[in-house]
């Protein structure tokens, strides 16, 4: 009798829990702080803004999309909330001013998604060029309205999100906005799972033309899919300026490099139809990791940057290895 054999997927995402293992053991050789209850509690904090658009992208990379805006949409979300709050008359009511400045902030990371996705899905335009082009349109927009100066003097209410700590037991404190991204992974985990969309998401990227004979409304899913990557970046972005308390227009700078890079490490297949929203979290927490490993070490930014580079070759060559794989197991 044969023994039990998992799923591609699942020893896929055993083999990245090893591999979060040993990256937090080579970089707390690399550096001493690494390890530190300090640098435990503090990481997280850096964690979440491409852990939520990570969650978004997972939907995107499993219909065979891509988006290459949403560091811009994240630095166009965070101009507005900035002009919003900034342009503000709000001595009554402070509370108010925040919460529109916020909603404008999410509107417009909204509809610069949904204008990917018309361009995608009603035109015919390739995700990797429409996204491209909006990238680089996007972040000209956020440049143009902010004239490349910061905003800051935001209100404690909205800081709280970005630098608060909530104490989940006797001297253990958890960034408080890392509530919002476990949250938001446990409802993307079931959407994709457990509903309609997600076995909808898997059979667009799978086999779109199989897909709109079986009934599935590809365009519509697609559509969707591209706004709420566009709202899940702005989001990411109202945290983001929490965070630093500043929105300026090079939020976001870099952050479709490293999301797509935890994405692909995760086990998300670039060509569309495999992947877990786990593996592209456990992506997201080895990249973040890497990164903080390497800036304790005093290694400059520029040589993260190939490091990251280097992780998504990588990341692609054993995914092809594994299709390559489960090819030959199917041929059997």
């Amino acid at each position: 009798m044969s023994g039990v054999r998992l799923a591609p997927w699942r020893r896929h995402e055993f083999a990245l829990l090893g591999l979060l293992a040993l990256t937090f053991v080579v970089m707390s050789l690399l550096s001493r702080d690494f390890l530190t209850v300090r640098n435990m509690v503090s990481m997280p904090r850096f964690f979440v803004e491409p852990g939520l658009i990570a969650l978004a992208m997972t939907f995107v990379i499993l219909t065979g999309g891509i988006d290459l805006s949403v560091g811009s949409i994240m630095a166009l979300s965070a101009v507005v909330l900035g002009l919003v709050w900034g342009g503000r008359d709000w001595s009554a009511a402070p509370g108010l001013g925040v919460g529109l400045a916020v909603g404008a902030a999410l509107l417009t990371g909204a509809g610069a998604g949904l204008l990917n996705g018309v361009l995608i899905t009603r035109l015919g335009i390739p995700p990797l060029m429409v996204t491209l082009a909006t990238m680089a349109a996007y972040r000209g927009i956020a440049v143009g309205l902010s004239h490349a100066e910061p905003v800051s003097d935001f209100p404690p209410g909205l800081l709280a999100l970005g630098n608060s700590y909530v104490r989940v037991s006797q001297g253990v404190e958890v960034p408080s906005q890392l509530f919002v991204f476990a949250a938001l992974a446990v409802v993307a985990g079931v959407l994709l799972w457990r509903t309609t969309l997600g076995r909808h998401v898997y059979a667009v990227g799978h086999n779109e033309t199989a897909a709109r004979y079986a009934g599935i409304n590809a365009g519509a899913v697609k559509l969707g899919i591209y706004t709420a990557s566009g709202l899940i970046a702005a989001l990411a972005a109202v945290i983001a300026v929490a965070r630093v308390a500043t929105a300026k227009a090079d939020a976001g700078t870099g952050m479709e490099l490293l999301v797509i890079t935890a994405c692909v490490f995760g086990g998300i297949d670039i060509y569309g139809g495999r992947g877990t929203i786990l593996g592209a979290v456990l992506g997201v927490l080895i990249i973040n990791a890497v990164g903080n490993g390497l800036h304790l070490a005093d290694v400059g930014s520029e040589m993260r940057m190939v490091v990251t580079g280097i992780l998504l070759i990588v990341a692609v060559i054993l995914g092809q290895l594994g299709r390559r794989g489960r090819g030959a197991d199917s041929a059997e």
